[in-house]
C-alpha cells in the first residue's frame, strides 16, 4: 500500500508506484529549477547583459559541485533502500546517522575547496574578464549555500528510500517561494545584481534543509534524526561510499567536461554565453524528469533486491523506460514548442533568442539517449554495482567531449558545432551502458 508517508516497493502492482514516486519526485526538481531559473531571469532582466553572462560563466562550475552532491546522495538512497527491502530495521537507524554525518563533513569540506578553487576554474574555463569579477563575487556567495545543499540532498535520499517523494517537494515549494521573493526584494529593491541572487539562493537552501531536518527528527519510525546519536560507522559509510562514490565522481567529471564545452562557448563572446545560460535554465526540465525514473529504478530495485524478488526488479527497470518516454516525449514536445518565448523571459536580444533555440534543439535530440542510459544505470546502482556505468559515463560523455571541442569545434567556430557534443557523446553512452546490461544481467 502506497500512502504519503512510504510505499511498499516490493508487493502490488508496479506502473502507478512508479509514478506516485517520480512525478512529485520530477516536479521537485522542476520547481527548484524554475525557482533558480527566478535568479537568472531577474539578473538578466534587471541587471544587464553582462550580469546574465556572469551568471552563466558559473553553470559549468556549479554543475560540479551539484552534481558530485546529487551523484554521492544515489549512495545512501540505494544501500538504505536495500536494507528496508531486507526489513532490516536495526541496522536502518545506524545508517540514518551515518548519512547524516558524513553529510554534515562534506559540506564543510566542499564550502572549502569551493572557495579556494573558484577563480582558477572560472579563468581557465575562458570567463572574460569584463565579467570574471561579478562571476567570482556570484559564486563566492553561493558557495556558502553548500553545505545546506548537501544535508537537503542527503536528508531527501533518506525520505526517497521509504518512498516519499512529497515531503521535499513540498519542501522545496517553501523554499523556492521565498528565494523568488528575495529576488525581487535583493536585486530590484536594493541593486545587489548577482550578488542578491547568490544570497537569496543560500537563504532558500538552508530553509529547506531545515524544513527537512526537522521533520527527520520529529519521524517516528526508524529513520528517526536524534543528534546526540550523529557519529560515522565504519561498515556503513563504505557501503554508502561503494555506491555512491563512483556515481558522485561520474557526475562531478560529467559536469567537469561541461567547463570544456563552457570554454568553447565562451570563446564565441557574450551574446552566445547570456543564450546559451538562457536556454540552459530551460532544458534542464526534461533532465529532471528523465532523472526522476533513474532514481525511481534505483530505488525499487534497491528494495527488491533487498527482498529477494528479481522478477520485480526486471519489471522496473522496463516500465521506467516506457513511463519515462512518454513524459520525457510530452515535455520535449512543449518545450521546442514554446522555446523562443521562454527564452525571451530571461532576455529579450532577438539574437540570443535564436541562438539559444539551437541548444535547446540539439539537447532534446540529446536527452532522449539520457533517458536510456540514465535508467539503464539506476538500474544497476540497485544491485549495488555503480563503478561500472561511472566508468562508461566518462569514457563516453567526458572522452567524446573533450575530443570534440579539441579536434572538431576548431575546424567549425559555430555554436552549433559545439551543440553536436551533446547527442553524439549521449548516443555513444547509452549503446555501452546497454552492453553493460546485457553482459550483468
Amino acid at each position: 500500500m502506497t500512502n504519503g508517508k512510504s510505499m511498499d516497493m516490493t508487493h502490488g502492482s508496479l506502473w502507478n508506484k512508479i509514478l506516485i514516486f517520480a512525478l512529485p519526485l520530477a516536479a521537485s526538481s522542476i520547481l527548484q529549477q524554475l525557482f533558480n531559473s527566478a535568479d537568472v531571469a531577474v539578473v538578466g532582466r534587471f541587471a544587464g547583459e553582462q550580469a546574465l553572462a556572469a551568471v552563466g560563466s558559473c553553470v559549468a562550475l556549479v554543475g560540479i559541485f551539484v552534481n558530485l552532491i546529487v551523484g554521492l546522495s544515489v549512495g545512501p538512497n540505494a544501500a538504505l533502500a536495500n536494507l528496508i527491502g531486507q526489513k532490516n530495521r536495526g541496522k536502518i537507524n545506524s545508517m540514518v546517522h551515518t548519512i547524516l554525518t558524513f553529510g554534515a563533513v562534506l559540506g564543510i569540506a566542499l564550502l572549502v575547496i569551493g572557495m579556494l578553487v573558484a577563480r582558477r576554474i572560472l579563468v581557465a574555463s575562458g570567463t572574460p574578464e569584463t565579467v570574471l569579477d561579478q562571476a567570482l563575487l556570484y559564486i563566492r556567495i553561493y558557495f556558502v549555500g553548500i553545505p545546506f545543499m548537501v544535508a537537503y540532498n542527503f536528508g531527501s535520499a533518506i525520505v526517497r528510500s521509504y518512498g516519499d517523494t512529497r515531503r521535499p517537494m513540498y519542501y522545496l515549494i517553501v523554499s523556492g517561494v521565498l528565494n523568488v521573493i528575495l529576488n525581487l526584494l535583493l536585486v530590484i529593491g536594493f541593486h545587489l545584481g548577482v550578488a542578491g541572487v547568490a544570497i537569496a539562493t543560500v537563504i532558500s537552501n538552508a530553509v529547506s534543509a531545515a524544513l527537512l531536518f526537522h521533520r527527520l527528527c520529529r519521524s517516528t519510525g526508524a529513520i528517526r534524526l536524534d543528534p546526540r546519536h550523529l557519529r560515522l560507522d565504519g561498515p556503513t559509510l563504505r557501503r554508502i561510499l561503494r555506491i555512491g562514490l563512483p556515481a558522485g565522481i561520474q557526475s562531478a567529471v560529467f559536469a567537469l567536461s561541461n567547463i570544456v564545452i563552457q570554454s568553447a562557448i565562451n570563446s564565441l563572446g557574450t551574446v552566445v554565453m547570456a543564450a546559451s545560460s538562457a536556454a540552459f535554465n530551460i532544458e534542464v526540465i526534461t533532465y529532471d524528469i528523465l532523472n526522476a525514473f533513474s532514481q525511481a529504478c534505483t530505488t525499487f530495485v534497491g528494495q527488491n533486491f533487498g527482498a529477494g524478488r528479481l522478477d520485480r526488479c526486471k519489471k522496473t527497470v522496463v516500465l521506467c523506460l516506457a513511463e519515462g518516454a512518454v513524459f520525457l516525449a510530452a515535455a520535449i514536445a512543449l518545450i521546442l514548442g514554446f522555446g523562443k518565448p521562454l527564452i525571451s523571459l530571461f532576455n529579450r536580444d532577438p539574437e540570443v533568442i535564436d541562438t539559444g533555440y539551437i541548444r535547446l534543439m540539439m539537447v532534446m535530440l540529446a536527452h532522449s539517449f539520457s533517458l536510456l542510459y540514465e535508467v539503464m544505470s539506476g538500474y544497476l546502482r540497485g544491485f549495488g554495482i555503480s563503478l561500472t556505468p561511472a566508468l562508461l559515463t566518462m569514457l563516453g560523455v567526458c572522452g567524446v567531449r573533450i575530443s570534440w571541442v579539441h579536434w572538431v569545434f576548431p575546424g567549425s567556430r559555430t555554436f552549433r558545432t559545439i551543440m553536436l557534443a551533446y547527442p553524439i557523446s549521449l548516443s555513444a553512452t547509452a549503446f555501452m551502458i546497454f552492453l553493460a546490461l546485457l553482459i550483468c544481467r
